[in-house]
């Protein structure tokens, strides 16, 4: 329990948190309205719009941040992650059956003109979980125990949303590995999952046998490594080249088992976006008419953009999209490389000003939490903006702040706010 005197509001909250979050909010408002405008278009506010829309799910999420932050004992968080975590889990498998198909994934409830989207809290509910089990005295990472409980609580809604056909939000749940990094886990799994998706792709690229010399070379040259620095018959070293011999089986076996995955598990649509990506296929018309009229957009913007509202490519509906997933092609068209740039800038100085208080923070919870905030932040930001720039596959993922939607906007509003709740609670007080 911390003890000491009240610091008072100004030194307690992070401002700068707060101030970022609010300009992005704004070049999201902005970017939307601009992204349908037409010289004959009403007021920006009206609700038969998505910009007037927006503004309504704007105002209800600072309601919502002001009420996390100034009415909620942040402490209430911790208590709430196990019963919160539980009954977003039981969301996550009715919509799947209840729910409305919405581009070929049961992920949404809709009630009347409200739409609702359990994935997206799942990511606050997961990280409060993640930061209650992993706060908890003696956790540790090494221990066969709570490895596995730490897999579940992150695993479970990642394969429910799988199942929802919601890949970009359980990829998400993959940057939860530099949360765990953080808090102990040995830096050589997260090398073995580079490998893996390395293997996938250059089997993919070339042939079976080429990925399996490359994973030949690489155990040879570990192989080397270990003979060469680690002392003979020691227990080290014997541990380490059974783990070489397993880990060089599984990963032949995933090589091989490659093209039944890709032809067998995945789905026609998520099979061809990889193809297009990777250029094993071209669909000018299909799947990669998305990504070239992004990359057109973006590119045709210069260094400082065509100017509020003259984006051709935007306002023309060249971009399906515009104001949800691809409204980065928004940025680029109308503000240019410049307006771009400061908005990476921002997201940048966000993420990083998480981290920074996440480290300074006296409890373990809070800083986790914070770490997995910033995960989900730069997950989704990577996804979406490599989708964009056609680095990624198209898969349905929003970019914080700027997209068009009220549960993406209050999940990460919640989110973020939280934090700076959690965050505050510590330094009210010396």
């Amino acid at each position: 329990m911390l003890q000491g005197t009240d610091r008072g509001l100004r030194s307690s909250v992070d401002w700068t948190l707060i101030g970022i979050y609010l300009l992005l909010v704004l070049i999201g408002w902005l970017n939307i309205y601009a992204s349908i405008h037409t010289p004959d278009m009403g007021s920006p506010l009206s609700f038969s719009l998505r910009s007037g829309k927006q503004f309504v799910w704007i105002l209800t999420a600072f309601a919502l941040a002001a009420i996390v932050l100034f009415a909620i004992s942040p402490r209430l968080w911790e208590v709430l992650a196990t019963p919160g975590y539980l009954m977003v889990v039981v969301l996550l498998v009715a919509v799947i059956f209840l729910g409305s198909e919405h581009k070929g994934s049961h992920s949404w409830f809709s009630v009347g003109p409200i739409s609702f989207q359990p994935a997206e809290i799942s990511k606050i509910t997961t990280s409060l979980l993640l930061a209650a089990i992993m706060s908890r005295q003696g956790f540790s990472l090494n221990r066969r125990k709570d490895f596995w409980m730490v897999a579940l609580v992150l695993g479970l809604p990642m394969l429910i949303i799988l199942a929802e056909n919601e890949t970009g939000s359980a990829l998400v749940y993959v940057g939860m590995l530099f949360v765990l990094y953080r808090e102990g886990l040995p830096g050589i799994v997260l090398g073995l999952i580079g490998l893996a998706i390395v293997l996938f792709i250059l089997t993919l690229k070339t042939s079976v046998w080429v990925s399996l010399a490359v994973l030949g070379v690489i155990a040879l040259l570990y192989l080397w490594w270990a003979l060469r620095h680690m002392r003979p018959l020691s227990r080290e070293r014997r541990f380490s080249l059974r783990m070489l011999a397993l880990a060089t089986v599984v990963f032949a076996g995933l090589v091989f088992s490659t093209d039944f995955a890709f032809n067998k598990v995945l789905q026609d649509h998520q099979r061809l976006r990889i193809e297009v990506l990777l250029g094993l296929k071209d669909d000018p018309h299909g799947v990669g008419y998305n990504v070239r009229q992004s990359m057109i957009a973006i590119g045709s913007g210069g260094f400082f953009g065509k100017g509020f509202t003259n984006g051709t490519q935007n306002t023309g509906g060249f971009v399906p999209e515009q104001s949800t997933d691809f409204i980065f092609c928004t940025v680029g068209e109308e503000w240019g490389f410049f307006g771009c740039l400061m908005v990476l800038v921002l997201y940048g100085i966000l993420i990083t000003r998480i981290v920074r208080d996440a480290e300074k923070s006296r409890e373990a919870f809070t800083r986790i939490y914070g770490y997995c905030v910033a995960s989900c932040l730069f997950m989704h930001l990577f996804i979406n903006i490599g989708m964009t720039i056609g680095l990624m596959p198209v898969i349905g993922i929003p970019l914080p702040m700027l997209s068009y939607g009220g549960s993406s906007l209050w999940a990460f509003t919640l989110m973020i706010f939280i934090f700076i709740a959690l965050s505050r609670q510590e330094k009210k007080y010396f």
